[in-house]
C-alpha cells in the first residue's frame, strides 16, 4: 500500500486576517484527498527548530473567523543569508518525509519559498499571498487586504463622528508599505478629500498644495470637516521621512489662511489594528479557494509556484516571475477619488 503524500504549511512575515482560513482550507482539502498535513510553528524559525506537528480536521476547527494565525509567525533573516541555516530547515523537512510545502506570506516569505524549491532536493513549494499590503503584482488581491481596508473604513467612520462634532480635519495614516492600495480604497470608501500614495511622485510642498486645494473646495461647498488619507509609504520615500500625519496636521493648523477656513487638524495613525480582526467574508472565501488550489498543485507534484486571483479566476504563477513583477497603481481609481472629492 503506497504511503500517503505528506505536506506541510507555514505562515511567515506579518500576519494577515484570513491566514487561519487559508490554513483550514489547506488542511481540510489535503485530508479530503487522503494526504497528511504538518503545521509548522512560527514560520521559517519553526522550520529551523523542527517545531512541527501533524494536523487533523479538528486541529483547524473554529478558526475560520479568527484573525492572526494559529501557527504563529516569526522572522528568520538568517534563512536568506546563511546556507547552513537553510540546510538545517531542509533536513528537518526530509526527516518528516515532507514532499510539499505551502508558504503563506508576502514577498519576503516568497523569496524564502523560492530558495526551498531550488535547494531542498525535491520538495515542491507553493505560495499563498498572505499580506494586507496587496503589493504582490501577479494577483489582483492578497489574503487580508479586504479586511484591512474595511478596518480602516470603520476607524475613519468613527473619526468622522468627532470630526463633524468639532469641525476638524483628520490626517489618517494607513499601512501598505510602498503600495497605496489600502489608502486608495479606504479613502474612496470613506469619502476622503485627499488621498496620498507613494506611487504618485510629489514633493512635500506639492502634496500640501494638493491637500489645500481639496480642503478649500470642500469647505467652499459647506462641509465643516475633512478627511485626508495617506499611505505610510509616502513618508518612507527619500527626503520625506518627516512628512508624517502629525506633520501635515501641524502644517495645516499653522497655515489655515491658505485654505480660507479655520482649521483644527489632527494626525491619526491606525497602525497594527489593521492586521487584526475577524476576516471579511471576501477574505475567507479567497483563502478557501487559494488553499484548495495550493493542495491541487502539490497533488500534481508541481512547485515553484504561487497562487493568485486574476479577474476572479484562481491562477498559479511562477514564483520568481511573480516576485519580479512591478505592481501598477489603478489610475482609474485615483481619477475616481479625485472626481468624487470635488
Amino acid at each position: 500500500m503506497a504511503e500517503k503524500k505528506r505536506i506541510a504549511i507555514l505562515t511567515s512575515g506579518g500576519d494577515a486576517p484570513g491566514m487561519n482560513a487559508a490554513i483550514r482550507a489547506v488542511v481540510r482539502a489535503a485530508l479530503y484527498f487522503d494526504m497528511e498535513v504538518y503545521g509548522i510553528r512560527d514560520g521559517y524559525y519553526g522550520l529551523m527548530t523542527d517545531d512541527m506537528s501533524l494536523l487533523s480536521a479538528g486541529s483547524v476547527g473554529d478558526i475560520i473567523h479568527r484573525g492572526g494565525t494559529m501557527l504563529g509567525t516569526a522572522r528568520l533573516p538568517e534563512f536568506a543569508t546563511d546556507p547552513a541555516t537553510r540546510q538545517k530547515c531542509y533536513d528537518n523537512l526530509h526527516a518528516h518525509g515532507i514532499e510539499g510545502l505551502v508558504v503563506c506570506g508576502g514577498d519576503g516569505s516568497y523569496r524564502g519559498a523560492s530558495l526551498v524549491q531550488k535547494e531542498s532536493g525535491g520538495i515542491n513549494v507553493v505560495g499563498l499571498p498572505g499580506t494586507i499590503d496587496n503589493d504582490l503584482a501577479y494577483t489582483d488581491y492578497t489574503i487580508g487586504f479586504d479586511t484591512a481596508v474595511n478596518t480602516c473604513v470603520d476607524n475613519i467612520n468613527k473619526l468622522r463622528d468627532t470630526m463633524a462634532s468639532h469641525g476638524r480635519v483628520s490626517v489618517v495614516d494607513v499601512m501598505g508599505r510602498g503600495c497605496g492600495d489600502i489608502a486608495v480604497r479606504s479613502g474612496i470608501a470613506a469619502g476622503a478629500e485627499a488621498i496620498l500614495i507613494p506611487e504618485i511622485k510629489k514633493t512635500d510642498n506639492q502634496w500640501l498644495d494638493y491637500i489645500v486645494q481639496k480642503l478649500r473646495t470642500s469647505f467652499a461647498r459647506g462641509k465643516k470637516y475633512g478627511i485626508i488619507v495617506m499611505a505610510e509609504g509616502v513618508y518612507a520615500a527619500p527626503k520625506m521621512q518627516h512628512f508624517t500625519a502629525d506633520y501635515i496636521a501641524s502644517w495645516l493648523n499653522a497655515n489655515s489662511n491658505t485654505i480660507g477656513h479655520r482649521v483644527d487638524a489632527r494626525g491619526c495613525v491606525i497602525g497594527h489594528v489593521q492586521r487584526g480582526g475577524s476576516p471579511t467574508a471576501s477574505d475567507r472565501i479567497l483563502s478557501a479557494r487559494m488553499g484548495e488550489m495550493a493542495v491541487n498543485l502539490l497533488r500534481e507534484n508541481k512547485g515553484g509556484l504561487c497562487v493568485g486571483i486574476v479577474k476572479n479566476r484562481i491562477v498559479a504563477a511562477d514564483i520568481d516571475k511573480a516576485l519580479s513583477m512591478r505592481r501598477r497603481v489603478d489610475k482609474h481609481l485615483i481619477e475616481l477619488a479625485d472626481i468624487l472629492a470635488r
